[in-house]
């Protein structure tokens, strides 16, 4: 049996919904927290807690005198998921940021792989990019064989900061899209290319060009992305069993 949430997180939920959405705006003050209570039928504790829960994130400053909304640019990494899920499908321009963020920082660890691993680490890369070049489902850039590259260049650059960035940029956003089953198509000759590029670099110990092909697959990753996301692109969603 799953259990309840307490109601001080539905209430934070409530209200991050409302204020991501625009129902009170920056700069505004919340209602006080009796008048919360009342809204809710909870206690002023759990409307405290609450409120806490959202200044945690960065929607919020409590002050004397009640709770004034921050604007979303000052909130935390925590509020990306929810605001992809605030419509039934993501802001394009919301999913593009997180890719070009998420490839900047794959770029960074690409070139650190590369450059820094040890012969079995590099060997163990090669036979991923053979497994890769030949997986009839490459030109979906979403295949797990890519993410199964990338979490392996992750492993080896070992770049800690990097990687807590990533796991909280994944948590957000995959969930969210995972349920959308885009179908990010590339071209075989992007992925052809990308896959040379990547063996030249490992050949070479050249992490820059390692960089640069991870760089042209998130290019690409972007742009499918984009497309699928288009509304003639768009099917109804089935509601879940």
């Amino acid at each position: 049996m799953v259990a309840s949430k307490p109601l001080s997180h539905e209430i934070g939920e409530s209200l991050r919904g409302e204020i991501l959405g625009q129902r009170y705006r920056a700069g505004e003050r919340l209602p006080s927290e009796r008048d919360l209570a009342a809204r809710y039928h909870a206690s002023r504790g759990a409307v405290r807690e609450a409120l806490s829960q959202l200044e945690q994130l960065g929607l919020i400053r409590v002050q004397p005198g009640g709770a004034r909304v921050q604007p979303i640019s000052a909130a935390s990494i925590g509020i990306l998921g929810p605001l992809m899920a605030l419509r039934e499908y993501p802001e394009p321009s919301l999913v593009d940021q997180f890719l070009q963020t998420f490839g900047a920082l794959a770029c960074l660890t690409a070139r650190t792989a590369v450059s820094s691993g040890d012969e079995e680490q590099v060997n163990r890369l090669r036979q991923l990019l053979v497994s890769l070049g030949s997986n009839s489902e490459a030109t979906n850039a979403l295949n797990p064989a890519w993410r199964e590259l990338l979490e392996a260049l992750s492993d080896i650059a070992d770049n800690l900061v990097v990687r807590l960035i990533g796991n909280d940029l994944r948590q957000q956003f995959v969930e969210q899209v995972s349920k959308l089953e885009i179908r990010a198509q590339i071209t075989q000759t992007t992925v052809n290319r990308i896959v040379v590029e990547l063996k030249k670099s490992l050949n070479g110990r050249d992490g820059d060009l390692a960089a640069a092909a991870v760089l042209r697959y998130f290019d690409a990753l972007r742009a499918a992305v984009e497309r699928s996301l288009l509304p003639s692109q768009q099917a109804p969603r089935q509601a879940a069993l």
